[in-house]
């Protein structure tokens, strides 16, 4: 037999951190027919295996799929291996690249890893959408095609502009949303979460269920997280993204790096602290009563503390500080000896520096690496034989260079 909290206080987690819940009476209404019949809800969220890395943006839905569990619920992770393969049109402007099965297995296999971060897995149901896609004959396909028209599809905002420029639309691209809401009707799904990009295909799913005779799931919908440059939503793409197998110490440092504009909003999107804890930062913020930067060490910790615990927290802090504040160079970097006079493009990428040869030269071009503290502006830099440097490489990268 299930047990709830009381329902205030699932409502108060829920909405923590949420942009919509659509309908809000809808989900209070299931929340106290769950407690009724002490029946868990069944609440999906459905991930596309498009690439392997997980960053704390991703997490934000995550979080509020593991606050359901923390709530008692039945948490659904939806490993969409066939609309991988689709390829996920929202806010593409153009047809997006169709995988492979065997790539999005491998990249399936990640995610789950990544996410048992966050998640319970001891309480989490993993599906496949093969289970029931794969199984749909061409019939079938054509009566859940027959449930939209083309106007409803072009009324998603990435279609209309692709319509509108002239940018070729595939007929294939019209079938991810279908299929996306189609999983929602397998799955008998209560609730179903998803970003604010994702609105559109979580309503779909609405509409299907209520076609094939089911009652409607509940939207929850999570903001997009603003990367650490503070502008563009985060992406590993952008290069402004933290990731949630990142060590202590990148967290810690790449959080210190955001803009001060943003601690408030990462404090809410990024943490578990409290309503009362983010009033009080809200309230010392505005006022002015507290330094920025102390706002985002303490921000730091709590990311940090989230992804490894609170004593890795405390240890990235104490060697941020000895690195940037005391202006001291790690006990412990790592070194290699050279040979031969080599480029320091090389050097960078063989020593996990850079992930490529023009990420290294872009890393330069921008005054990212410097030798013995001095900024390294040419990208065919070389290291001479006969010498003994330190190469430091952003702010938390170092490697000592032994020549002969």
């Amino acid at each position: 037999m299930s047990h709830f909290p009381p329902l205030n206080e699932q409502m108060d987690l829920i909405r923590r951190g949420t942009e919509e819940i659509i309908p809000e009476e809808g989900l209070v209404a299931k929340l106290d027919r769950a407690e009724k019949s002490k029946t868990p809800l069944r609440v999906k969220l459905g991930c596309d295996p498009s690439r392997p890395d997980l960053h704390i943006g991703h997490a934000v839905v995550l979080r509020k799929l593991r606050h359901f569990q923390d709530l008692g619920h039945q948490a659904i992770l939806l490993i969409g291996d066939v609309t991988a393969m689709i390829g996920d049109p929202t806010g593409r402007n153009k047809t997006r690249p169709q995988l492979t099965w065997e790539e999005t297995r491998q990249n399936a296999e990640s995610y789950i890893q990544q996410a048992s971060v966050i998640l319970d897995l001891e309480k989490l149901q993993i599906v496949n959408n093969s289970e029931w896609l794969n199984q749909l004959s061409f019939q079938d396909v054509i009566k859940l095609t027959s449930f939209y028209t083309v106007a409803q599809m072009l009324e998603r905002d990435d279609f209309t502009k692709r319509h509108q420029s002239g940018t070729p639309i595939s007929i294939h691209e019209f079938l991810y949303p279908l299929a996306q809401g189609y999983d929602s009707v397998a799955l008998k799904a209560d609730v179903e979460l998803g970003g604010t990009d994702q609105k559109f295909n979580l309503l779909v799913g609405r509409s299907l269920q209520k076609e094939y005779g089911q009652d409607c799931q509940v939207i929850v919908t999570t903001p997009l997280l603003e990367g650490t440059d503070g502008k563009e939503k985060m992406s590993k793409s952008y290069g402004n993204f933290i990731g949630i197998t990142d060590t202590a110490d990148d967290i810690y440092g790449k959080t210190l790096s955001i803009p001060d504009e943003m601690i408030a909003r990462y404090f809410e999107f990024a943490t578990d602290v409290d309503k009362l804890v983010l009033k009080n930062i809200q309230y010392e913020l505005d006022t002015g009563i507290s330094n920025p930067r102390d706002m985002k060490r303490q921000l730091a910790r709590e990311i940090v503390a989230l992804y490894h615990d609170e004593n890795a927290a405390q240890n990235a802090e104490a060697l941020f500080d000895h690195i940037h504040i005391n202006k001291e160079i790690p006990d412990d970097i790592p070194e290699i000896s050279l040979t031969c006079e080599s480029k320091i493009i090389a050097v960078m990428v063989e020593n996990d520096m850079a992930s490529s040869n023009s990420d290294a030269r872009r890393l330069i071009s921008s005054g990212a690496v410097s030798i013995d503290g001095e900024k390294v502006t040419d990208v065919h830099e070389r290291i001479g034989l006969g010498k003994q440097v330190i190469i430091k490489v952003g702010k938390r990268k170092f490697l000592k260079v032994l020549s002969s």
